[in-house]
This record gives structure tokens, C-alpha cells and sequence, in this order.
């Protein structure tokens, strides 16, 4: 009986001083509640659902663009949608910003020691060799020759034989298949043939689906010690984490092994130009060239398809835009379009980073402070902060892109009304205002291979084929680690 009265008075007192905490409520300048020892913990998770628009609401509230969540038993995370911090963070006081342990143990399970989760020496030295490559002119021509076929051979085919049947197609299905073909090409030398919709897509596909939502879900747990212990014990949702990530560690290893044999026993110039012999030709390990190439195929394989998904779609919104691209593609041979067509095709461009700025590929991106530091809008960072920046938000504030912010308006990108008979002139927009492709000297090193393939495959389709949304609902963006649309573009195909 006195153990039943002491619990019973230890229980009302706990409760009593959970009360007195809760009243001791302080709100923040952008009007969000935070309490002693538990923080912002709830308000996160009633908003855990709608974290995007929640983060951006707060961000607009704040006079400096940014905004402070304390969490219970983890360090506090600073939130910006201000260029000068952007600035701060990835250039400025670069080193003082790397991704952190923190970060890098959400995605090391799958992405190892790969350039996009790593830091320091080891990253250096991955970005150095991958620069390189990127900057040859061998793997441009390369991946040109590998775009050109696959649209000629298999995506246009897919969507004529839609446009014949009076199918309904996923349309975002269908790029990020075409995307994923394109990488592993590149990237391994490998061809899943995914654009092949009569069989399955392999398992490597499905994986990595399933790696990369599962990985993105880590960070959004309040308590991070629930992961971590769910993954120990290797139950629900680690468990399926821990076959993906096998699936495609055994696969692209088994990959590496059969290209390491090719090479060994001399194979030809045209088994060297793919970034999977690059790299073994250099010299490096197994597991290193293993841990790169997936950290590639994991950057390449949704953003391209993400960003053209929300374009055709925001183009069957806006007609007289899609007549825009429609008049520069029928200038150029719309039939095989080249690189110096694609250079010049500075309207589409500007399409796509409008497409981007409203709905961009990777919503945000996080770093951990290394030592104290104090932003340019005034927050000060201690050690340890998780210190994100945010895309998403970034291009919804009035005080970064105006009043017009919320409209679909590819000619905020061009110079001042072009004179009379010369071609408009593409802004240079600071790359802290739009950091979609990162900026500093974290910067996309495939950026403009992206922009390269994203216009060849907007050109070549449109000059084709009309895409026609079935649904008139408004899609919704759901980011992970890549964003997408919920459900899909299911779309009718119409020849032109």
C-alpha cells in the first residue's frame, strides 16, 4: 500500500511540473511556441504532415527569414529562407557547414562513403576525380549519345503506341523510368531497360524506391532515437530498409565485379566511357567506386524526372508558355536537336528554373555546425545546430521573388524587354537565391548535364506530342529525399 501512495504522489507530482512547464510557454519572432526541456516538439508534430507549408508559413512571419526549432532530447534545428544565410552557409563559412555525423547517418547506410554524404578529405578527394570527369568532353558526348537513343528508341516509341491505343499513362512513371535508364547507362555502363512497360522494373529499381523513402522518413521522426533503435533490432520499417540497401549494394557490386572483368581482359574503347570504368581505371577500391556510383545514380535518377513532371504539367496550365517552347524547338531541328540547338534554347531553360523555383527537386538540404557561429541576418548557430536551408520556401517568399511569386512566369528570368530584333537574354540569379543545384563548391557538379538532358527531352516531346492531364485536382508535392507528385501525372497522349 505505501509503494501504491508513493507512486501515486510521485505520478501527480511529475504531472504538476509538466503543467508548470507547459505555462511557461515563449514564443518565438516568428510566433512559434516553444516550452522548457521539450521545445517545439509539439508543434512539430501536430505539423509533422505538412511540414513544407508549415516551415514556410513561420519563414514568411519572420522578419529575418528565419526560424528556430527546439526539439526534446536532440539539438535544435535553424531553418532560412534568406539568401545571405544561403550565402553564409555554403560559401562563405563553408567548412564550418559540412553535412555532420548527424546527417550523414541518416543516408550512410545506403550511400556510405559517397561524394553526396560525406565530408572533408574524403569528400575532396571524390569531388576532385568526379569534376574531372565531368568537365571531359568524352563523357558529354557520351551521355548525349545515350540521351538521343533512348529518347528516339524507346521513350518516343512508348508514347506513340499510348498516343495510338487512347491510353492513360503515369507520365511521371514514365520519365523517371527514362531517367533511370539514362543514369545507369552513364553512370554504370548498365541498361536496366526500364522503358520496356510490358515486364517488371528490376529490383535495383524498387529498392532504390524504397532505400530512399525509408531513409528520408529517418529524418522527420522527432525522437531520432527511435530509428536507431528500431534499426538494432531490425524490426518494421529498418528491417525493409535493410533489404533494399542489400538489393542494391549486391546488384551494383555484382555490376562492378562483371566491369572489372571486362577491363581486365582489355575491352574496348566503349566499355571506358561510362563513370563505372572511370573510376576503376583510376584505381580506386571496390567499396569506394561502389559507394560512388550509387551516390550518382541516387542524385540523378528522380531530380531530372521531378523537375520535368511539374513542367509538363505546369504547361498544360499555360498554354501560351508551351506555344513559347513549341516556336523555339520548331526553329531548331526538332527532329535531332544538338548541343549547340540545346545552348541556344535559353526559353526553355528559363522554363524549367521556373518549374524548379516553385516546386524544386530536393525541397531541402541540412548541415551541422562544427563550431559557434552567428548568421548574417543576426541568429546565432551554436555547435551542433542542424542548420537547413530551404528551396522550397525560398521560392514562395514575396521578399526573395515579389508579389508574383505564386505565378508561373518563366520571363522573371530574362534581362529587360530584349531591342528590337535580338534574342532575350537569360539573368544571372544568384545561385544562394535559387540554390536547386546547391551552390558553392558543393555545387552540382551535373548541373548543366541536367539542364542538357531536361531540354532535349522537353524539345523532342513537345514538338511531338500533346500532354493532356485526365485529372483537374491540383497535384500535391510530397519531397523526400527527391521531390514527386502524389499518385502520379496520369495524362492522355495526342500526336501533334
Amino acid at each position: 500500500m505505501e509503494m501504491l501512495i508513493a507512486f501515486l504522489i510521485l505520478f501527480l507530482l511529475l504531472g504538476f511540473i509538466l503543467i508548470q512547464i507547459l505555462k511557461l510557454k515563449t514564443t518565438s519572432s516568428s510566433n512559434l511556441p516553444s516550452y522548457p526541456l521539450i521545445g517545439s516538439t509539439l508543434s512539430f508534430n501536430k505539423n509533422r504532415h505538412r511540414l513544407l507549408q508549415w516551415y514556410t508559413d513561420l519563414l514568411r512571419k519572420s522578419p529575418s527569414q528565419t526560424i528556430t526549432v527546439d526539439h526534446l532530447l536532440r539539438r535544435r534545428t535553424i531553418i532560412t529562407a534568406n539568401p545571405e544565410n544561403v550565402e553564409h552557409i555554403l560559401k562563405t563559412n563553408f567548412y564550418n557547414f559540412p553535412k555532420g555525423k548527424p546527417f550523414t547517418d541518416l543516408l550512410g547506410d545506403l550511400l556510405g562513403g559517397g561524394i553526396f554524404n560525406s565530408d572533408g578529405e574524403l569528400w575532396s578527394s571524390q569531388r576532385k576525380l568526379a569534376s574531372h570527369e565531368f568537365t571531359m568532353r568524352s563523357l558529354r558526348e557520351f551521355t548525349f549519345e545515350i540521351l538521343r537513343e533512348e529518347v528516339k528508341n524507346r521513350l518516343v516509341p512508348v508514347l506513340s503506341s499510348a498516343a495510338d491505343g487512347g491510353r492513360t499513362v503515369d507520365f511521371q512513371e514514365v520519365l523517371k523510368r527514362f531517367a533511370f535508364d539514362v543514369v545507369c547507362k552513364v553512370s554504370l555502363g548498365w541498361d536496366p531497360d526500364c522503358l520496356d512497360l510490358t515486364r517488371p522494373v528490376p529490383d535495383l529499381v524498387n529498392a532504390f524506391d524504397v532505400a530512399a523513402a525509408i531513409s528520408a522518413r529517418r529524418a522527420t521522426e522527432p525522437v531520432q532515437a527511435v530509428w536507431k533503435l528500431k534499426r538494432l533490432l531490425n524490426v518494421g520499417s529498418e528491417r525493409k530498409l535493410r533489404e533494399a540497401i542489400r538489393t542494391v549494394h549486391e546488384s551494383v557490386s555484382e555490376i562492378i565485379r562483371a566491369k572489372k572483368k571486362i577491363l581486365e581482359i582489355g575491352g574496348d574503347v566503349s566499355d571506358k566511357k561510362d563513370l563505372l570504368s572511370r573510376f576503376l581505371a583510376a584505381g580506386h577500391d571496390e567499396e569506394a567506386v561502389r559507394d560512388s556510383v550509387i551516390s550518382f545514380i541516387m542524385a540523378g535518377r528522380d531530380t531530372t524526372s521531378a523537375a520535368m513532371t511539374w513542367l509538363f504539367w505546369l504547361l498544360s496550365e499555360n498554354n501560351d508558355v508551351e506555344e513559347k517552347i513549341l516556336e523555339e524547338v520548331r526553329n531548331k531541328r526538332s527532329l535531332g536537336l544538338g548541343f549547340e540547338d540545346l545552348r541556344e534554347m535559353s526559353y526553355t531553360k528559363a522554363c524549367l528554373c521556373e518549374a524548379m523555383r516553385l516546386y524544386p527537386p530536393v525541397a531541402w538540404d541540412s548541415k551541422h555546425a562544427a563550431n559557434n557561429d552567428v548568421l548574417p541576418d543576426g541568429t546565432r548557430v551554436r555547435r551542433g545546430d542542424k542548420v537547413t536551408y530551404f528551396p522550397y520556401g525560398m521560392g514562395r517568399m514575396e521578399k526573395v521573388w515579389g508579389q508574383d511569386w505564386d505565378e508561373f512566369k518563366p520571363d522573371r528570368w530574362f534581362e529587360e524587354e530584349p531591342n528590337y530584333g535580338t534574342k532575350p537574354v537569360l539573368k544571372s540569379v544568384s545561385s544562394f537565391k535559387f540554390p536547386v543545384f546547391q551552390a558553392g563548391p558543393r555545387v552540382c557538379i551535373g548541373r548543366e548535364m541536367a539542364f542538357l538532358q531536361m531540354k532535349y527531352v522537353v524539345g523532342s516531346v513537345l514538338s511531338r506530342f500533346e500532354i493532356i492531364p485526365v485529372c483537374n485536382n491540383r497535384p500535391v508535392f510530397i519531397p523526400l529525399l527527391t521531390a514527386h507528385m502524389a499518385g502520379g501525372l496520369k495524362v492522355k497522349i495526342k500526336r501533334r
